[in-house]
């Protein structure tokens, strides 16, 4: 029987390789569990937090390095974000009205360690909703109800400049602002749409009368055509016109007698010129 010779040089070679491969893997799964890599997401940026207390650097998009147990990292969306805030409100002329915009903001990336550490992740109801609703407020008292719908985009704009003053002091800032919904009390909603039915009957009404006019217009012009050309014809006739067609109706009438005369004449023989006429 063959003897097997193990060379302790190979042996000992072996247990290093051994030994590497599970370092490594100690490692590796040291690494999973402490977890040292953070991502941070397109539009989003991580606030550094070393034992509870926030630092300067915020990270930027990509992968990062922490210490374990030392610094954790709050991740901050930095996209462009929408809120929708309603206020209620009274206008120049103490109509009651219920607003309701939108506003589109964004958190000032590089100040997004400020904002976790000032006010924190609910910034839309601490921050954004009461500062909205103060600036609608304050605008909407400037307008008559009625102005306020006639003149919407200047009031858009002017709720938006003064929010963005407003917000840029807590570094956010303010990308857009629409109005949602001017919403009126019941009995300002139905006086505007009497109003509006009142115009439309009065616009119909002129309309009807300017129709009138032109009606009466076009006739009098008729007539004063018909007129003038009566007056033309009459201007024209002369005794030898009127022989000229008491001839053509006598004609007329020759051409179209029978040779009988009419029982009803009594015997008397009509067309009294007519052998005069037939001579001709």
């Amino acid at each position: 029987m063959e003897q097997i010779v193990i060379d302790p040089a190979n042996v000992q070679k072996a247990k290093k390789t051994i030994g590497v491969i599970a370092a490594v893997v100690a490692v590796i799964v040291v690494m999973l569990i402490i977890n040292p890599f953070v991502i941070v997401g397109p539009g989003q940026r991580g606030v550094v937090i070393s034992f509870g207390a926030v630092q300067p650097l915020v990270l930027g998009e990509g992968i990062h390095f922490r210490i374990p147990g030392y610094q954790r990292i709050e991740i901050v969306d930095v996209k462009v974000q929408k809120e929708q805030a309603e206020a209620e409100a009274s206008s120049k002329d103490l109509q009651d009205i219920q607003s309701t915009i939108a506003v589109n903001f964004n958190v000032i990336p590089e100040k997004a360690g400020w904002i976790f550490q000032n006010i924190g992740v609910s910034y839309r109801e601490r921050v954004i909703d009461p500062v909205a609703q103060e600036v609608v407020k304050a605008v909407t008292a400037k307008y008559t109800a009625v102005e306020l719908i006639t003149q919407r985009e200047k009031i858009r704009s002017e709720i938006k400049e003064l929010l963005k003053a407003r917000l840029m002091a807590y570094n956010l800032f303010v990308v857009d602002v629409s109005i949602v919904n001017f919403k009126f009390s019941a009995q300002f909603t139905q006086a505007i749409e009497s109003k509006q039915t009142a115009e439309q009957l009065a616009l119909k009404a002129a309309r009807d009368l300017d129709r009138i006019k032109i009606e009466a217009q076009q006739k009098i012009a008729s007539a004063q055509a018909e007129a003038e050309s009566l007056r033309l014809q009459k201007m024209n006739v002369s005794a030898e016109l009127i022989q000229l067609r008491a001839i053509e109706a006598q004609q007329e009438a020759i051409r179209k007698w029978n040779g009988v005369l009419p029982s009803v004449t009594g015997g008397a023989v009509p067309f009294i010129d007519a052998k005069t006429y037939i001579g001709k």
